[in-house]
């Protein structure tokens, strides 16, 4: 199974979606690099686990399973005599509050999910490390009782600070500088407080000159009082910094001598985190838990195509025991290429650990390889290389196929004269069915019909075409083989009989009577321009749902389009269709149609969560707070939009 099959089937593209439900890119990496096992035991392990899954997002869809944002980078750098920060500090306090709420949460799912739920106990929930980071570090930078030195140091810091502002408005106010100045202001250039002294004034003030005007007729220039009290003040910082880093090593230490439970938590949450991103997705297409088998036994009932959605016709197919081959005849475009396809990605998303859309008792045999040979749709033209290149690829099946290989055929021996392509399509398919290989094979070939009717293990099959509506149903009919219908449907439309026997004649060597003098041929051809007309009003039905507002609520994540961003829904719509959504720290205006829902606000939050902390600043909260408690004179807080 080479990424060749993935292609064709659209198993990248099922991986893809599965993949928008995880919520960590460990995770996403994970589903990506998706492989089948061949191992039985495996894959019923994996497709309990994912059905257990299931059974918790359909109790509680809010699944408390942590970003892991920057966390994995954060562990990367210890042990490299590098200080965490404290902003990496907190991602991993962020992780360590995570554990502790999935345990909680997976505890209380012991009966819905027996098995995944004894994962959590691998998690230690290690306490004294988040109380010593929660307590060292807060908003972002490390607090000021972390340490008593580090409160002390910076008291001091804020006495100098103040004592600095009183010199700075005492100068201004002296008459001593008044007549020196440019301008009654302090600036500061760099973190020193200078004052615009007119450039004959120099040596009048003692000081140090910092900067010049551009003219040259103004220096800045700090007054000898404020540089003692500056310089004390830099080596108070100097001394914060000391202190700082001091606080910061101990944290790094602690992190480091935990680093094994932290890296255990981190691959358990990721393990988590594909479990439910595999579950949305089981759930999104209705997927059910297929049994597997190594017996070459195959039962798919009413199972649907899953990038086909609602509109997938079901298809149900047994095959197994004395039967192993299926030869799939019928018109074009009926739906045999799809049914094959069907089979195959269903194939391969069981033997992944995937849910599947089947209904009732479905089994699925495992196979070592699986084998594909699909046209590509070339022109005309390209026939004989498209030909040649289809037949250096059965060559490939020939060699390495066996009994535990499932084998996906479409036009088998087309591209080439008739007559041989079709005695090579038998030959192939005898010789792959003596190896033991289980195979789907399309064919436009008639003759195919009486080769699969004779030979044991074979069985026919068809695609239905209903001939009162001449439109393919795209049912797959077992044990009978199909027509191209190209008679019927001519006579239908109104095609001369004679017409119709002589091409039969050319066809078959045999005469056979056609008649349409009946009315059952006009009721076909005023029913197809009546199906034509349904099919016109739908059109423009579904042209103008196309152009209704979408509706999202607050906290959708949203696709934006085409670049692929994400967002966070937070109002709207307005007239025009325009919602406001969250992309990163920034609050966007965007209209509906360039929107997709990519995880609905239900599926994320629980129906209590605050969504202040999504979409209002850190600063509004903490004031909204302190509002909520009491009564603040002076002070008045704004809506933030």
């Amino acid at each position: 199974m080479n990424e060749q099959t993935y292609q064709l089937l659209g198993f990248n593209e099922i991986k893809n979606q599965v993949a928008q439900h995880a919520l960590t890119e460990e995770g996403k990496r994970q589903i990506q690099n998706l492989v089948p096992s061949t191992s039985i035991k495996q894959i019923e392990a994996w497709l309990n686990e994912v059905e257990e899954a299931v059974n918790i997002i359909e109790k509680s869809s809010s699944v408390p399973v942590h970003g892991l944002n920057g966390v994995t980078f954060v562990l990367d750098q210890l042990n490299k005599g590098i200080l965490l920060r404290p902003e990496q500090l907190m991602k991993i306090h962020s992780l360590l509050d995570s554990c502790t709420k999935l345990k909680r949460y997976m505890r209380d799912k012991e009966f819905l999910a027996p098995r995944i739920s004894t994962y959590v106990y691998a998690i230690e929930e290690l306490p004294d490390l988040a109380n010593e980071i929660r307590k060292c570090i807060k908003f972002g930078k490390v607090d000021d009782y972390a340490s008593k030195q580090l409160l002390k140091i910076r008291k001091q810091i804020k006495i100098e600070e103040e004592r600095l502002k009183e010199k700075v408005q005492h100068i201004l106010q002296s008459k001593k500088y008044k007549s020196y100045l440019q301008e009654s202001l302090v600036s500061q250039r760099g973190e020193r407080y200078v004052i615009p002294i007119k450039k004959e004034y120099r040596r009048k003030v003692e000081g140090a000159v910092v900067d010049t005007s551009a003219s040259g007729s103004t220096l800045y220039l700090e007054p000898v009082e404020l540089s003692i009290i500056q310089e004390r003040i830099n080596r108070l910082t100097l001394d914060e910094e000391i202190e700082v880093d001091s606080i910061l090593s101990y944290l790094t230490g602690l992190v480091e001598s935990h680093q094994r439970e932290i890296h255990l938590a981190v691959d358990i949450m990721i393990q988590y985190d594909v479990l439910f991103a595999k579950g949305k997705y089981s759930v999104m297409i209705d997927g059910k838990k297929a049994k597997v088998n190594e017996s070459h036994f195959l039962s798919l009932q009413k199972a649907r195509h899953p990038l086909l959605g609602k509109e997938a016709i079901p298809l149900t197919v047994e095959l197994g025991n004395d039967l192993q081959s299926l030869v799939i005849t019928g018109p074009n475009t009926g739906g045999k290429t799809v049914t094959i396809k069907t089979v195959g990605l269903l194939t391969l998303m069981t033997q992944c650990g995937l849910l599947i859309p089947v209904e009732g008792d479905s089994h699925v045999p495992i196979f070592q390889r699986m084998f594909i040979d699909i046209g590509d749709g070339q022109s005309i033209e390209q026939n004989l290389s498209t030909f040649s290149s289809r037949i250096k690829n059965v060559i490939d099946i020939l060699v390495h196929a066996n009994d535990r290989s499932l084998i996906l055929i479409d036009e088998l021996g087309s591209g080439t004269d008739p007559g041989e392509g079709m005695g090579l399509a038998i030959a192939i398919l005898e010789q792959l069915h003596k190896k033991g290989a289980m195979i789907f094979a399309t064919t436009h070939f008639s003759e195919m019909k009486d080769f699969a009717s004779d030979r044991k293990g074979f069985i026919n099959g068809s695609m239905e075409f209903d001939l009162e509506t001449l439109l393919p149903t795209y049912r797959l009919l077992i044990g009978q083989g199909g027509d191209s219908q190209a008679f019927s449907i001519a006579l239908k439309l109104g095609m001369h009989p004679k017409i119709v026997e002589k091409a039969h004649l050319i066809t078959y060597r045999e005469n056979k009577i056609y008649t349409n003098n009946n009315p059952e041929t006009k009721r076909a051809v005023e029913k197809q321009v009546s199906s034509n007309r349904h099919v016109k009003k739908q059109i423009k039905e579904k042209s103008l749902n196309d152009n209704k507002i979408k509706s999202f609520i607050m906290g959708d994540n949203v696709k934006i389009g085409p670049k692929g961003d994400f967002g966070i829904v937070y109002t709207g719509p307005d007239q025009q269709g325009n919602y406001i959504v969250q992309v990163k720290d920034e609050k966007i205006k965007i209209n509906h149609k360039r929107l997709t829902l990519y995880i609905a606000s239900k599926e994320l939050y629980p129906d209590d969560y605050d969504f202040d902390i999504i979409f209002k600043s850190k600063e509004y909260r903490k004031l909204n707070h302190s509002f909520n408690r009491k009564h603040m004179d002076g002070v008045s807080l704004e809506h933030e939009e």
